[in-house]
């Protein structure tokens, strides 16, 4: 069944769920989105922070009543329960890359629930952003990456796959992982530019600082 975009937008645009989003500060860390999309809860950390979504997405089992009454000329609930609001939302937003925060929140149910749909969904370029972290799928087949000696890349198989990467503390080449196989989580970055080649889903870690590098990585333009 064809599932309608509500909202698309030509840049970037953000996700914003109702798990704890910690230290995150959207005018600070996201100065040039204009798009912010409340993931049913999400719609509270909007509210909180002025910001007016241009649409909030989900079962609405979880938004308060204040920022239901605030937002309502653009909430659009989604009343099966066969998805998760994640999902609802990425399904229904088009745009070059999308950043999602407050969508783990500490919850291990919350972030492998996230891992699943980006997993599912890899024609969408999301990168997932909490206190410590971004994680995106890498791009295939090839995957760069500038970051400076011993910042930590973690590299996680969301299924059956081959890499090949070089550029770091322990590089690998014909490389096969899988989820309940070999991975590579505590590996290293040597110095310079890192290159990633794979044929499946590859999650990759870094520390949130290396965001830049991330988008970078995973935009288009390349």
């Amino acid at each position: 069944m064809a599932i309608d975009t509500i909202v698309s937008d030509d840049n970037l645009a953000c996700l914003v769920g109702g798990a704890k989003i910690g230290n995150i500060k959207f005018s600070a860390d996201f100065p040039n989105i204009r798009c912010f999309i409340g993931v049913d809860g999400g719609a509270d950390h909007l509210l909180v922070a002025g910001i007016q979504p241009a649409a909030v997405i989900g079962d609405m089992d979880s938004i308060s009543a204040e920022a239901r009454a605030t937002f309502a000329e653009v909430v659009h609930q989604i009343d099966e329960q066969e998805s998760t609001d994640f999902e609802k939302a990425l399904t229904r937003v088009t745009a070059p890359v999308i950043f999602a925060i407050g969508c783990t929140g500490g919850r291990i149910d919350h972030t492998l629930c996230a891992l699943n749909v980006m997993a599912r969904y890899p024609q969408k370029t999301v990168v997932l952003i909490d206190d410590d972290d971004v994680s995106f799928i890498a791009p295939v087949p090839n995957t760069y990456l500038n970051l400076p000696a011993g910042s930590r890349v973690s590299l996680m198989p969301l299924g059956p796959i081959t890499i090949t990467a070089t550029g770091l503390q322990w590089s690998v080449t014909d490389f096969a992982m899988d989820v309940v196989g070999k991975t590579s989580g505590s590996n290293a970055a040597c110095g310079g530019e890192i290159a990633v080649k794979t044929d499946g889903p590859l999650l990759i870690t870094l520390p949130r600082r290396h965001l830049p590098a991330a988008l970078k990585a995973v935009s288009p333009a390349g």
